[in-house]
């Protein structure tokens, strides 16, 4: 019997009877590819840490590429989610940025072994799983406009985080995550926040006269 935690991402999923098998088959791919990769993990060994059979899982799943995708989305929400709820509208945008780049961060720290998984291994499905981390990216992206925006629609900053910068101060901090995987420094993923927030400063501050 297995006794790691489940990833909250993950755990979190809606239990309704509709979703159940679904959610527990991401559960078993969670554990599976943390546990010896995605190139070695099974439908077998998915099944078996689900607790459901083969049928079920191709009931719920085309193949076992299409679950790893499922679970990089899952995973990539839940840790959206954290990023969120640390947002304090009460305070300023610097104090936003910090904060939740902080928990962020800690979130993905939380898990390294699945972390390396889903930042590296997604990479190996081809097209596929380019489209999908582009998507994941793109609604990072979107949020950051969103939280910078919020409140003072009419300041300069607005002018000078347009989407594409957006879009770059995302793949730096991803960037910086990936190496920090490379490193074997994921469990220190927190201590990137000051660098984070200054990547986020530098492009609001626009071009210099």
């Amino acid at each position: 019997m297995r006794t790691d935690p489940i990833p909250p991402e993950v755990a979190s999923l809606d239990r309704d009877p509709v979703t159940a098998y679904r959610s527990r088959l991401l559960e078993g791919m969670a554990y599976s590819v943390a546990l010896k990769g995605y190139a070695d993990t099974t439908v077998a060994d998915i099944v078996r840490e689900a607790g459901v059979s083969k049928r079920t899982f191709y009931e719920c799943f085309a193949t076992k590429k299409d679950c790893l995708i499922a679970l990089y989305v899952a995973s990539s929400h839940g840790a959206f989610k954290v990023l969120k709820e640390a947002i304090d509208p009460s305070r300023d945008w610097e104090t936003q940025v910090d904060r939740a780049l902080n928990a962020y961060l800690g979130c993905l720290a939380s898990n390294p072994a699945l972390l390396r998984t889903l930042f590296i291994e997604i990479l190996g499905l081809g097209a596929e799983g380019l489209q999908v981390r582009r998507r994941m990216n793109q609604e990072l992206a979107d949020f950051v406009v969103q939280v910078v925006h919020a409140g003072h629609q009419h300041s300069p900053q607005d002018e000078s985080l347009t989407a594409a910068m957006a879009m770059a101060v995302v793949g730096g901090i991803n960037e910086l995550v990936l190496q920090a995987i490379e490193g074997n420094r994921t469990a220190e993923l927190a201590t990137l926040t000051p660098a984070c927030s200054a990547l986020v400063r530098a492009v609001l501050a626009g071009p210099q006269p």
